[in-house]
């Protein structure tokens, strides 16, 4: 297999490679709750535990078999994710069962993908296999515990690897399901190296780029970003739980600081949520100059979390040049654009108005206006065009239309879905040939310098009387009208009532505030706020406690779920503390 100018023919040809060369070099370490390191492996350790049990899946499987991977945080899942590469298996990363049993998602992944085995650790394979087993499909699914520390203190595997073919499938990604069911996503080897390749440029990535990461590993940001690039680059990723984060934003920050880490990728919310906890006691020692790449994406950047975050960490040594906004999804393997600006973040102050006429045009000093926050340039190798979704039609810079993106780190369709596949990953450009391009499905324009700014998501658009409004501009104004409700923590949408359609906004509010607040002077807040900015009428001001507003594994907002929870009567409310009807 030719490397096609990548570093590497495969990531396991880059682990094999790191395993040789250096083989006592620490590739992963899993840091627990109070953030001591809880397992670790070296690159010899993680090859040689991934290729025993690479050997046991080939005595269990065809190549080409799909193998779900559940896993609690830690390292098991590397191992697993590898060893599938390995024996030539498709890897099928999937969330954790609750307590309570299966989400109605992993439902769907399994019935979806037909998994031969399932991968979970040795810990969780009781009621891993319990909760499955009430599904009709899990009953007859087989499943393997794996212990990372006995794989990797074993003998070397003795049988030699076939590097996989360029275009034979690495792994399905399931889309989080934000707007529709979870599709697979085909992720081939060919566009795995491709983009983890196309990562490195964009970013200048090396051995040296430490990463520290709490996303889960399920999730593509967590899976590409976290783990798979910094075996691509030979460099230290360490891990927090999920959970440990939520709970605890600094001990994120407190391990960056630990492993002098240059490099760490968050969604948007994670940012506010460690200004939201900030205290100067809780950062005390804590050193962030070694922070050289702050990346947000997987939602919409804001541009007041970008500044609220310098302003509050900048005296903890983090440069005003840290934070990097990005843009990507799972459909092109992870990232789309990026890369360092030499700078701070883009910034453009645009006017309203025109915004609602699909153009991006500079604000007059007195005019009502928004920020747009740039999400860098197209990578290497590939093309970024914005293209109007009704004629098909390449649009000028300045005009908003829908992201179209081509190059080899566009995947290869949706698992058994030739409908959707050809929907979204097949669309052509007038006079542009027999190229084919992937449809993001989200709104976006390029400035006259290249830079690209997301404006919104297609299916998530509210249009009233004629004019196009972003749900995700009145969430903020919403968050920012009062100080009891939480920011990014906010849906906005529209309902029917009759022939007409009308504008709601579900707004958390803060823990410390439930009990207290003035429901009345809070609703008032936002609605005048709203009208203020938008001039849009709220018909309902939806208050509720916080973790109710639904949300995709990434962090983005479930804005047809929020709605259909509440007009089914199912979305908590704070009347239920508060006896009054928001």
């Amino acid at each position: 297999m030719a490397n096609y100018g990548y570093e590497f023919s495969s990531v396991v040809t880059a682990l094999c490679s790191h395993a040789a060369n250096a083989p006592n070099d620490p590739a992963y370490i899993f840091l627990d709750e109070r953030g001591q390191e809880a397992e670790s492996l070296t690159f010899a350790e993680l090859d040689r535990a991934a290729k025993l049990l690479a050997d046991d899946l080939r005595s269990r499987l065809r190549s080409g078999d799909r193998v779900l991977l559940v896993f609690p945080p830690g390292l098991a899942f590397v191992v697993a994710f590898f060893a599938c590469q390995y024996a030539g298996a498709i890897a099928v990363p999937s969330v954790l069962p609750r307590h309570r049993g299966l989400r109605d998602s992993s439902l769907k992944i399994a019935d979806d993908c037909a998994p031969s085995l399932g991968l979970t650790s040795c810990s969780a394979l009781p009621p891993v296999r319990r909760a499955y087993g009430m599904a009709p499909r899990g009953t007859t699914l087989d499943w393997l515990g794996i212990d990372i520390r006995s794989c990797a203190d074993s003998a070397v595997s003795t049988t030699v690897p076939v590097p996989p073919s360029p275009d034979s499938i690495s792994y399905l990604q399931y889309t989080s399901g934000s707007t529709s069911a979870p599709k697979g996503v085909i992720v081939s080897h060919r566009n795995l190296c491709a983009n983890l390749h196309m990562i490195g440029k964009a970013d200048a990535l090396g051995s040296q780029s430490t990463r520290v990461g709490w996303i889960p590993l399920h999730h593509d940001m967590g899976l590409i970003f976290n783990c798979l690039q910094a075996t691509w680059v030979g460099a230290l990723c360490v891990l927090v739980a999920p959970l440990t984060f939520m709970a605890d934003a600094f001990s994120w920050l407190r391990a960056i600081h630990k492993y002098r880490a240059e490099v760490a990728i968050a969604p948007n919310f994670a940012y506010d949520l460690c200004v939201e906890q900030y205290h100067s006691k809780k950062m005390r020692d804590v050193d962030l100059s070694c922070w050289k790449l702050a990346l947000n994406g997987a939602e919409p950047v804001r541009a007041t979390t970008l500044e609220r975050f310098v302003a509050t960490f900048s005296a903890h040594g983090l440069k005003a040049s840290a934070p990097h906004p990005t843009y990507g999804m799972a459909e092109a393997t992870l990232m789309i654009s990026g890369g360092l600006h030499g700078g701070t973040p883009k910034l453009w102050r645009v006017s309203c108005d025109a915004l609602q006429r699909n153009r991006a045009i500079a604000a007059a000093e007195d005019e009502k206006s928004q920020v747009l926050v740039g999400c860098g340039k197209s990578l290497t190798l590939e093309r970024i065009a914005i293209v109007d979704p009704i004629r098909k039609r390449h649009l000028p810079s300045a005009e908003i239309g829908e992201i179209w993106v081509h190059g080899p780190n566009v995947a290869q369709g949706y698992w058994h879905n030739a409908e959707a596949t050809l929907q979204t990953f097949q669309a052509r450009i007038e006079g542009d040939g027999d190229r084919t391009w992937l449809r993001t499905g989200d709104f976006g324009c390029f400035d006259d310098t290249g830079e690209l700014y997301i404006t919104g998501r297609m299916k998530d658009m509210i249009i009233i009387r004629g004019a196009n409004y972003y749900p995700q501009d009145i969430e903020l104004t919403a968050e920012m009208s009062h100080p009891a409700l939480r920011p990014g923590h906010s849906a906005a949408f529209t309902f029917p009532q009759g022939e007409q359609e009308f504008l709601a906004v579900a707004c958390e509010v803060r823990r410390e505030h439930l009990q207290s607040m003035d429901v009345d002077e809070v609703i008032g807040a936002v609605r005048s706020k709203v009208i203020r900015e938008h001039d849009l009428t709220l018909h309902r001001v939806i208050l509720t406690p916080p973790g109710t507003v639904p949300k995709t594994t990434s962090g983005k907002i479930r804005r047809r779920a929020t709605r259909d929870l509440w007009q089914k009567n199912e979305l908590p409310t704070c009347e239920f503390f508060l006896g009054t009807q928001a």
